[in-house]
């Protein structure tokens, strides 16, 4: 075999395992992805939790109050979806602790839902976790209030609120603001467009959380909105410990078996090309025998 042949087949190889690491790093991407969101997301909640903890008890009651406060004034004034600098500055500030804009956490164990809420409902803040739609009331309950929740579904960096359509009559979930957790039970689903913010408004006398996400899935021309009361939290309602940090099955797996194919396959393509050099070899070493025997004139029958 000729140089020229023997490095046309390094090539063909390197080409085979290039296009199986681009083909697993596609596979795997989505899960990767979700996973490093999910971890980073838990320590920011640990995060939180460890400000909150930190906190003077004084401090609580000083920092719930200021926020009925401002749920309050908007009860009577009614929300205004269009803020003036001067009103983003001041809502900015509400419940920011860590300065880092988080004003606490949502917990949806049907869907496997754990998530910081940020203030304000930038792309920055939806592409790695939920926000608070400024004009909204904040988090913290009360009579004649109305909290909005918002985040994206189906990105392929991470899940967020993609399972949120799973909420039914009935289910429930919790806000936890400070060393305060709040608990809400789902009674209905609408469907609206992005525009129609009819269903957001405060109702006097109820205690409201809206969560909002778009729909259908991967076409995400309208909004679905689940609509959830505040009830009394049940026993045994307590925060969760947001350093214990757990993955599920689904996310191990591919992350496990990934590598382990790589390398499998890698061993294979090795052992396949030993295998293929020392055929070569013995042909070779036949072909030079058979030229020496010509060359050097031997025939048959004499």
């Amino acid at each position: 075999m000729t140089k020229n042949k023997k490095k046309s087949d390094r090539l063909v190889n390197l080409g085979l395992v290039g296009i199986l690491v681009l083909g697993l790093a596609i596979l795997g991407y989505p899960t990767f992805a979700d996973w490093w969101n999910s971890y980073h997301q838990s320590r920011a909640v640990a995060s939180y939790v460890s400000a909150v903890a930190n906190l003077d008890p004084a401090e609580y009651d000083a920092i719930i109050a200021e926020a009925e406060a401002y749920n309050t004034r908007m009860a009577e004034t009614g929300v205004q979806w269009t803020m003036t600098d001067a009103q983003k500055a001041e809502y900015n500030a509400v419940l920011d602790i860590t300065g880092s804009g988080i004003m606490g956490y949502i917990d949806i164990p049907k869907a496997n839902i754990k998530l910081p809420i940020y203030h304000g409902t930038d792309e920055s803040v939806l592409q790695v976790a939920v926000g608070h739609l400024e004009g909204s009331s904040l988090p913290v309950g009360g009579e004649s209030s109305h909290c909005v929740v918002t985040g994206h579904r189906g990105l392929p960096s991470a899940r967020l609120f993609t399972d949120i359509d799973r909420l039914t009559k009935g289910d429930t979930f919790t806000l936890t603001i400070l060393n305060r957790t709040y608990t809400y039970e789902v009674y209905d689903q609408t469907i609206v467009e992005p525009t129609d913010l009819s269903n957001l408004t405060i109702e006097a006398g109820k205690d409201l959380v809206t969560l909002v996400t778009c729909t259908p899935y991967g076409v995400n021309s309208h909004r679905l909105l689940v609509h959830a009361r505040r009830i009394e939290n049940p026993l045994g309602v307590a925060n969760v410990n947001a350093d214990a940090i757990q993955l599920q099955p689904v996310y191990v797996a591919p992350l496990v078996a990934t590598p382990m194919l790589f390398i499998l396959l890698v061993i294979l393509l090795i052992s396949t090309r030993k295998k293929k050099s020392t055929r070569e070899r013995v042909t070779e070493y036949i072909e030079e025998s058979m030229d020496d025997m010509n060359e050097g004139g031997i025939s048959h029958g004499d």
